[in-house]
């Protein structure tokens, strides 16, 4: 009797070390995590081909592309682009002058806060670097702190991306700058028309506790939207959760429907002391060992196919509705996860 089939999407933040203090280094920043990398060899030899959203802070480091390389070329990498606004050039459009004056760290980078002309300029300047260092367009797209809202899918349309990994089902800003509206976001990947383009999303994994739950408080009770990923929704991320909890979400997901299984952390949080909550190599140690646990456990019980986010849409993508095919929950639904077409006249 065959088993079930379940893809997995495996992806990683590689990006500067020192984002989990609340600070946000424009400059003198450090990617000495990148060497860490190595420590994805024993899931990749397990068949794991992971995607690589790399910042520009990495993609500018002669030092870091060694890594990268590496992980291409040995285990069938992907190498995607992961746009941190705060720290990519151009800063301003105002000189070097202007950009001098910038703090060297911000406490709060909002995306909703850069005007679009900016974040176009930042998002040319990231897609410049991968193309130099991968000598052929990066397509596969993350923005920061999954701050991607409804004005940025012409952008990244533009720019040429044709998968994108930031969209969080049931999370919510109760503001643009606290965050996009990603709620009624599906499970499963989709399309997202703008314009004679197209983009495949590959959302992150986030399934609720109880089934109707989003439902009820989307008709009920829509104040608690912004709160609901805190208490009724788990998303799978190995950082944050147990290894039973990780099971769980599995589980829950794949019962009710779930077809592509997104799995992320970061770069900085397989190096010792490179984010708060990993302070040693004890730490480390035991999240990669959790991880390879969960993986082992997903493979003796579904059969699972796992690929890059490129591969993925070109295994899926036939098959994938198109964000207009969905519902979106009434007028609460019409979120950042989708690009909706122009109205008739």
């Amino acid at each position: 009797m065959s088993r079930p089939v379940l893809y997995l999407a495996v992806s990683l933040d590689v990006e500067e070390e020192g984002l989990f203090g609340g600070r946000y280094a424009r400059r003198g920043f450090s990617t000495a995590n990148t060497a860490s990398l190595a420590r994805l060899a024993p899931l990749c030899e397990r068949g794991i081909r992971p995607t690589l959203f790399c910042a520009h802070s990495v993609l500018a480091d002669t030092a870091s592309r060694p890594a990268l390389a590496h992980l291409r070329d040995r285990y069938g990498a992907e190498i995607g682009a992961h746009l941190h606004h705060w720290n990519t050039p151009p800063l301003t459009f105002d000189g070097p002058a202007a950009d001098a004056a910038l703090a060297d760290n911000a406490s709060s980078v909002p995306a909703a806060d850069v005007p679009a002309p900016l974040m176009a300029a930042k998002l040319e300047s990231l897609m410049a670097v991968g193309r130099e260092f991968q000598s052929a367009p990066l397509t596969s797209f993350r923005m920061g702190r999954w701050d991607l809202h409804k004005n940025h899918w012409p952008l990244l349309a533009q720019a040429g991306i044709r998968v994108d990994a930031s969209v969080r089902p049931l999370h919510c800003g109760a503001t643009p700058l606290a965050g996009p509206d990603h709620f009624d976001a599906p499970g499963n990947p989709y399309w997202v028309s703008v314009g004679q383009e197209r983009i495949f999303e590959v959302p992150l994994s986030v399934t609720p506790l109880v089934r109707p739950l989003p439902g009820l408080v989307r008709r009920a009770a829509p104040g608690l939207r912004p709160g609901f990923k805190n208490w009724g929704a788990l998303s799978l991320l190995p950082v944050y959760h147990p290894l039973w909890a990780m099971q769980a979400v599995t589980r829950l997901f794949a019962a009710r429907g779930g077809q592509v299984l997104s799995l992320t952390w970061h770069s900085s949080e397989m190096m010792p002391g490179g984010a708060p909550h990993l302070p040693d190599a004890a730490a480390v140690d035991r999240l990669m060992s959790k991880i390879l646990a969960w993986t082992d456990w997903l493979t003796s019980r579904w059969e699972v196919r796992c690929l890059t986010m490129d591969q993925l849409r070109e295994t899926l993508g036939a098959q994938a509705p198109d964000s207009t095919e969905l519902p979106r929950g009434g007028a609460a639904g019409c979120g950042d996860w989708t690009y909706p077409p122009p109205e008739a006249p």
